[in-house]
């Protein structure tokens, strides 16, 4: 059996006119499908096909409002993101950021559970594995070249590096900042007031107080097959390792 840990796939596909992004993970499967001329989006449309609490399709509206008519190089820049649904919100930036590609795109994230703190946290990028990290709670401790940074100190890094490499390095650090929460004991029927208010769509304030959490959300990838996206797996090819990894 594998290692219990935290595992989030994301598959991003390119067309003609339209660019799909879908997230699957322990509490999330979304999508958000761009139309759009090449330059601008003319729609923006979210899917929430499992969610953790009962006002998170809300946020659908609010991606459209969001992003509808802006220029998809300007997705990244929109400064919104608390006001989304986190998720809906980088997916849609992901998929703007590809939506002149010629191919599919499939990640593949493993964090694995602490043990004594220590934690690992894995990216494979189409079928390759680009990023290996240790870490001890949020502090990196391998590779050398980053060893002493937090998940949450890393922009100064993370800047200086190439818009691929700088797109793989959010969505690992994204996906190990996500995976605290498998530590967590989240109740059904919860309020959502009971979280810091304003992080996303369903804990601004307005919001949290009709929030509730849902019931059996939780999946654990990591003991129980299928994986996630379980029904597009070809896409995701077994890993084969660099050596370059950062």
């Amino acid at each position: 059996m594998a290692p219990a840990a935290f595992r989030r796939r994301i598959l991003i596909e390119p067309a003609q006119s339209h660019v799909v992004a879908e997230l699957e993970d322990d509490w999330h499967r979304m999508v958000v499908t761009i139309d759009h001329d090449g330059a601008v989006a003319h729609a923006v449309k979210g899917e929430m096909k499992r969610w953790p609490w009962t006002t998170c399709p809300g946020a659908i509206a609010k991606l459209a409002e969001t992003f509808n008519g802006q220029a998809l190089a300007e997705f990244g820049r929109r400064g919104a993101k608390t006001h989304n649904c986190t998720h809906l919100h980088d997916l849609a930036v992901l998929a703007a950021a590809h939506a002149g590609g010629s191919a599919p795109v499939a990640y593949d994230v493993t964090i694995s559970d602490p043990v004594d703190g220590q934690r690992e946290a894995r990216l494979v990028h189409d079928g390759v594995m680009v990023l290996d990290w240790a870490l001890d709670d949020s502090t990196v401790l391998a590779p050398p070249d980053i060893a002493g940074l937090t998940l949450y100190t890393l922009n100064d890094w993370i800047a200086g590096l190439a818009p691929m490499v700088q797109e793989q390095v959010r969505i690992l650090r994204w996906a190990a900042i996500m995976a605290y929460g498998r530590g967590m004991d989240i109740p059904e029927g919860l309020s959502a007031t009971a979280f810091p208010s304003a992080s996303c769509f369903t804990f601004q304030p307005t919001v949290a107080v009709e929030g509730v959490r849902r019931p059996d959300v939780p999946r654990d990838f990591s003991t129980n097959a299928p994986p996630p996206i379980a029904d597009r797996s070809p896409m995701f090819r077994n890993p084969q390792e660099v050596s370059s990894c950062i």
